[in-house]
């Protein structure tokens, strides 16, 4: 059992480290490194790589090993359009099922990630995992099985990744952090459309904003090898 826990543990660790960019994406996984870092033995290690893989966090391939996933600009595009369509569905179902508790504690986590947003004045938006994410909290609300299958489980992680390192260094958080209050104030007043448009809208500035930080990237690499 205890080796269940350190597994749980670590799993945890690992998914913060490679979320915030600890650990990049194509970086390349050494069991000893890891072990190390984190104080476990390798048979716990290698329980929580191989949830890593089912998140989809780690992909293994023949003659290179265990690396962080690394999408194309391509996947990642397609990733938010699929997130566009499916979370605005969410959100207009959320405006009709959410109860008003739910709602309430939806502000008040809001109030929490303002305060955290301020702590870091402004360079990132950083959201705990599950019930601590707004996008997921919403999901939840939707009270659609099906969603929260998907989006909750095959994108999720992959999404809180790019989505947290995107958004480092930028006037986004504090316009994403709007957005968000926005979104809520339209499920609060029971208007579907409303709600959907809204979310759908936010996910797409968070896509251009995205694909402008490859853009640049890509230019600034351009630059270098010229």
């Amino acid at each position: 059992m205890e080796t269940r826990t350190l597994a749980d543990r670590v799993c945890e660790e690992i998914v913060t480290a490679i979320v915030k960019g600890e650990l990049p994406p194509g970086h390349k996984i050494s069991e000893p490194e890891l072990a190390r870092t984190y104080g476990i033995s390798r048979g716990p290690l290698r329980e929580a790589i191989r949830r890593l893989e089912a998140l989809r966090l780690i992909e293994r391939k023949p003659h290179i090993g265990a690396r962080v996933v690394k999408l194309t600009a391509a996947e990642l595009v397609e990733i938010y359009r699929v997130r566009e369509a499916l979370e605005g569905m969410a959100c207009r179902l959320a405006a009709e099922s959410m109860t008003d508790e739910e709602i309430a504690q939806l502000r008040a986590l809001l109030d929490e990630h303002e305060q955290s947003v301020e702590e870091l004045e402004g360079r990132a938006y950083f959201q705990k995992e599950g019930d601590l994410d707004f996008h997921f909290r919403i999901v939840q609300g939707s009270k659609n099985a099906k969603l929260l299958e998907i989006l909750g489980s095959d994108l999720y992680h992959l999404v809180r990744m790019y989505r947290y390192q995107f958004s480092v260094s930028s006037s986004r958080p504090k316009r994403a952090l709007k957005e968000h209050r926005q979104i809520i104030d339209a499920i609060d007043a029971r208007d579907p459309e409303l709600a959907e448009m809204l979310m759908r809208r936010h996910i797409s500035a968070a896509r251009r904003n995205i694909e402008g930080k490859l853009e640049n990237l890509n230019q600034t690499l351009g630059e270098k090898h010229g």
